[in-house]
């Protein structure tokens, strides 16, 4: 049992023995050895990790493995074999008690616990890399605040917003992701703008705002609308859609046509993967885009789009700021947190669009 355990803990890069057999690393460094292996067989029954056990090597092998979701990329990642990163990755999990891959023949995922774990270990490896850096180059740590955004709030209101922080903030460095998916994206962030319905999680959460979303077009199309009921004018229009992650591709125009009491088809028209394209195609004179009016108050405003009907509900969806809780102790997020919430807040106080027939 007790080889076993030692065993393990080498592994994991807790204690380092030689390439020799165990029976001769005794005899050379003697009672320093017996310590190690009573240690090492102690640390297994231990009901908490603590920074005297953390097996740093071990860690590091599951970050590279958990980024590429490879052992030959990992192992490639940290120059060593892949045999010598599955035995760490393997022994982090016996250390935990719990898989941290699923190994299929397709190839790896990460487990529950695996996704837990592979963020604060990322994060962690980071800001140890780059405070060193600072530290060897007698400079000021400065890491970049990683922000993941989805593609339309970016462009519609964003890219503005980071330019202003940038110039109150210019000391602050930011790398701005962007993908289009529901809820959090599968990166490795700081914080992220993400487009969802409420939920409750483990996540730091501040509403920017719920959307409203009203039928938009053209003022071509809006013309067609004279006369016609709500009904009979989405009738007659092609349907714009925006794909939602693992919905139906008419989600939000049959939640819509429901809460208003519509019979129409919502089957049919084109479909986008993003609002911004969407709102592009229907500015062309083709179709009516089901559209967020906060987001296009400025076409709308400046006529490029039309609000044809007073039909405005709210959607459901909102736009949440998340992130670790652990995470509001670093200066740059917090700062950057409370910016973005400021300037939030005087953009929904600003006025709504005014509809237009």
């Amino acid at each position: 049992m007790l080889e076993t355990k030692t065993e393990l803990f080498r592994l994991i890069g807790i204690i380092s023995f030689s390439h020799s057999p165990i029976s001769k690393y005794r005899a050379k460094v003697g009672i320093r050895a017996k310590q190690q292996e009573q240690e090492a067989c102690a640390i297994s029954d231990k009901a908490t990790i603590n920074r005297r056990w953390l097996p740093l090597n071990a860690l590091r092998a599951f970050e590279a493995v958990g980024h590429h979701l490879s052992f030959t990329g990992g192992a490639a990642a940290l120059s060593v074999s892949q045999s010598a990163m599955s035995r760490h990755v393997i022994g982090l999990e016996e250390l935990l008690g719990k898989p941290l891959f699923d190994r299929e023949a397709s190839g790896l995922s990460l487990t529950a616990a695996g996704e837990e774990l592979l963020p604060v270990v990322s994060k962690s490896l980071d800001r140890i890399e780059q405070t060193m850096n600072a530290i060897r180059d007698d400079r000021q740590a400065k890491r970049a605040l990683r922000i993941h955004i989805p593609p339309s709030m970016l462009q519609q209101q964003l890219l503005p917003l980071l330019h202003d922080f940038r110039t109150e903030h210019p000391d602050y460095r930011i790398d701005v992701s962007s993908t289009n998916v529901t809820g959090l994206p599968p990166t490795n962030i700081d914080m992220a703008i993400v487009y969802d319905r409420p939920n409750v999680d483990d996540f730091v959460t501040d509403l920017l705002w719920m959307v409203r979303v009203a039928p938009l077009c053209s003022p071509e199309t809006a013309a067609a609308a004279a006369g016609q009921s709500l009904a009979q004018f989405l009738s007659g229009q092609e349907l714009l859609h925006i794909k939602l992650e693992d919905q139906p591709r008419d989600l939000l125009w049959s939640s819509y046509s429901r809460q208003c009491g519509l019979e129409i088809d919502t089957n049919e028209g084109l479909s986008f993967d993003t609002a911004i394209t969407a709102a592009q195609y229907a500015m062309g004179g083709g179709g009516v885009t089901l559209a967020d009016i906060d987001m296009f108050a400025p076409e709308i405003a400046a006529g490029r789009l039309v609000m044809p009907y007073d039909a405005v509900i709210d959607e459901g969806y909102g736009y949440y700021l998340k992130l670790h809780a652990d995470d509001l102790a670093d200066p740059a997020i917090s700062v950057f947190r409370s910016w973005l919430i400021g300037r939030f807040i005087e953009m929904r106080t600003a006025r709504s669009p005014v509809v237009q027939g």
